[in-house]
């Protein structure tokens, strides 16, 4: 074990040969060529906001970004929402992924959890990609038209994915451990015409089939002409005549790839929707944000290739969900060429929470000699309870970089990565989100780390802590906000007509000022070496975040005020850095009702099946009321407050409660569980 230094000592400091080879480095020598001088990271990082347009276009140049009509301007319209991003530039995400097919390295790689292994080359992914499209302009589906997906990590959707994007269609991809609800309400409401489905998956050692799952869906969902069945390599032999719905011609994933069609990517505007992915809020049905072609190809040669420093030779492997935005930008490091390694099982191995092994995953990225992993915060920490050394049971010389998102991750979290995995490991702790598919807080592999904080800001971010009043702290804790456009913020909310959601979304409290959603702190480094890092500490409105994946308070309710014995309901998410993570749910029941064990299995299997086990609560509890404000709305923020340790007078706003009495179970809950 290595010793660990001081909170005020960089953890880890990067060599001079990482910094001399990193693509940061190579982009900052071409700026240099053209006149720029930068001092440091904070002063690129400055320039990097203060000209936007320079900026980007430094970007665009420097990879050489393909493009039918190059820009004239980059952006030609600053204002949110409705920034405008390259009029008239003519783009596709494709385009860029295909210019690195070559020989000698596979594009894809896929271990299942069971063991089997299957590497997809270059050319593969081509031929298959270019059969898929194919198949779509058979069927009918043009540019513009939504193609939707029920699958896990598997090699299938990432065709199914790049085909779609390759005609102008728009995709979107839902988890198939997600609840129907959960599906339906998803995918209801951008009215797909061909469905993508897993014929089952394989989790913890245990064969999930969703043969009626997707037929149930297809019921739901007329739109739907199309479904592409993708049989699972470990799973049970898929009969197509199984599934069935009348007006759907129903297809097997292996024939449709068969064909020899090349890819023929079409030229598309620069804000033509690429795909649709969701966020809760607390009220109403989750947001189908929209992100376009260009927004995502500039994003990524940020985040992936100038922080997280991605090249062409390297292999990179999130583990996720395809229910998580970082699925989709593990798929986005194709497009600098990287090997993306994919696997669908179980973190834990095999044996699942029976005989749950956390070493199963540092294995397969020994195995497949991974350059950059990526995981949730969460495991990372479960990894660390677990007393786990995973340099002791894994070869993970290749491993540079680990990744970390989803939640806060603690400090004795970061020593124990530099101990316990690798003493020169680049850690990259990042914080952004669904809503811009990348970062706001970031990493890079040419400044110091320190335990507990993320390194810097993303350039172009113009990321800020506010205060109530909106001003600008360092040292303290606000909101995080974003003053200036970013080239993946939401095109629009599919459905959102008049823009109503989309602004109230992020822009109901700063006019002009994008609010994440976020407490954080911003700590000035710069004496030591490094720049202006952060820590986030959680989720500063009630929407839940677990693991990464984020739900709606509302659409808990909705599953569980179904259920005839609930009256009304009220959850708590109460993730913050240094706090336990847990979600609690108050239910009150109708009257006779008691909160027995057999009620509370009956709750937490509600969760499961119409939403997903991720939102399974971990307690439970009955209340004689839910306290709500005089207009109706539910005090979620105001609990969490409590729950987390604020006062009662200073936490809970009584003059504007409907019943004040009421709040008194609350607080002395909240002061038996502080003892």
């Amino acid at each position: 074990m290595t010793s660990t230094p001081p909170d005020n000592l960089p953890l880890w400091t990067p060599s001079p040969a990482r910094i001399a080879l990193a693509r940061l480095t190579a982009f900052i020598d071409d700026l240099h060529e053209q006149g720029h001088e930068f001092d440091d990271y904070e002063s690129l990082w400055q320039w990097s906001v203060d000209d936007l347009d320079g900026f980007w276009r430094a970007v665009w140049e420097h990879f050489d970004l393909p493009s039918q009509t190059p820009p004239t301007h980059m952006l030609a319209d600053a204002t949110m929402p409705g920034a405008r991003w390259c009029p008239g530039t003519r783009v596709n995400f494709v385009r860029q992924v295909f210019r690195h097919a070559r020989t000698g390295t596979p594009a894809l790689v896929y271990e299942s959890e069971a063991g089997f292994v299957r590497e997809i080359s270059w050319a593969l992914l081509e031929q298959q990609v270019g059969a898929f499209a194919q198949m779509l302009r058979e069927r009918g589906v043009e540019s513009g038209d939504r193609v939707a997906a029920v699958i896990t990590n598997v090699p299938e959707a990432v065709i199914g994915f790049l085909a779609a994007a390759s005609i102008g269609a728009v995709w979107s991809v839902a988890a198939p451990d997600m609840g129907h609800r959960a599906v339906v309400e998803r995918f209801d409401q951008i009215q797909p015409v061909l469905l993508l489905a897993a014929s089952g998956y394989r989790f913890g050692g245990r064969w999930h089939d969703r043969t009626a799952a997707v037929n149930q869906l297809l019921r739901a969902l007329p739109s739907v002409r199309t479904l592409v069945v993708a049989s699972h390599v470990d799973g049970e032999a898929t009969v197509l005549e199984d599934f069935r719905q009348d007006g759907v011609a129903v297809l097997a994933f292996e024939a449709v790839v068969e064909g020899r069609t090349p890819v023929k990517p079409e030229w598309l505007d620069f804000d033509h929707p690429l795909w649709i992915v969701y966020s809760s809020g607390t009220t109403g049905k989750p947001k189908a944000i929209v992100h376009g072609h260009g927004g995502m190809l500039m994003m990524t040669m940020c985040t992936l290739a100038l922080h997280n420093d991605t090249h062409a030779d390297d292999r990179l492997m999130w583990m996720s969900s395809t229910g998580w935005i970082v699925w989709n930008v593990q798929v986005s490091a194709l497009l600098l060429g990287a090997t993306i390694v994919l696997t669908d099982g179980s973190p834990m191995g095999a044996g699942g929470t029976a005989n749950p092994d956390p070493a199963s995953l540092w294995k397969l990225v020994g195995r497949h000699r991974v350059n950059l992993f990526g995981t949730g915060c969460a495991w990372l920490i479960q990894c660390m309870k677990a007393g786990l050394v995973p340099r002791e049971v894994a070869d993970l010389s290749a491993l540079r970089s680990l990744g970390a998102t989803g939640s806060p991750l603690p400090a004795d979290t970061y020593r124990w990565a530099m101990q316990a995995v690798s003493s020169d490991l680049h850690l990259m702790v990042v914080s952004g989100g669904t809503d811009i598919a990348g970062g706001f807080i970031t990493c890079t592999p040419t400044l110091p780390v320190f335990a507990g904080e993320m390194q810097c800001r993303e350039l172009g971010a113009a990321v800020q802590a506010f205060d109530e009043q909106g001003r600008a702290l360092i040292g303290a804790v606000g909101e995080l906000v974003c003053t200036a456009p970013l080239p993946s913020m939401p095109l629009f909310f599919w459905g959102d007509d008049d823009g109503s959601r989309y602004r109230d979304s992020y822009f109901d409290t700063w006019p002009g000022v994008w609010r994440h959603g976020d407490w954080m702190q911003l700590i000035d480094r710069r004496a030591q070496g490094g720049a202006i890092g952060a820590v986030i500490f959680g989720r500063s409105d009630a929407t839940i975040n677990r693991h990464g994946l984020r739900l709606g308070t509302s659409e808990i309710y909705r599953a569980i005020e179904g259920v005839p014995e609930v009256i009304d309901s009220l959850a708590v998410d109460l993730e913050y850095l240094g706090k336990p993570s847990a979600l609690l749910l108050f239910v009150v029941l109708q009257p006779g009702v008691v909160l027995d064990a057999a009620l509370d299995s009956k709750l937490r299997n509600t969760v499961r099946r119409e939403l997903s086990p991720r939102f399974i609560p971990d307690e439970i509890h009955a209340m004689q009321g839910v306290p709500r404000t005089l207009t109706g709305k539910k005090l979620e923020l105001p609990l969490r407050r409590l729950l987390l340790g604020q006062s009662a007078e200073q936490a809970l706003p009584r003059d504007t409660v409907a019943d004040p009495a009421g709040l008194q179970e609350y607080v002395e809950f909240a002061r038996r569980r502080a003892d």
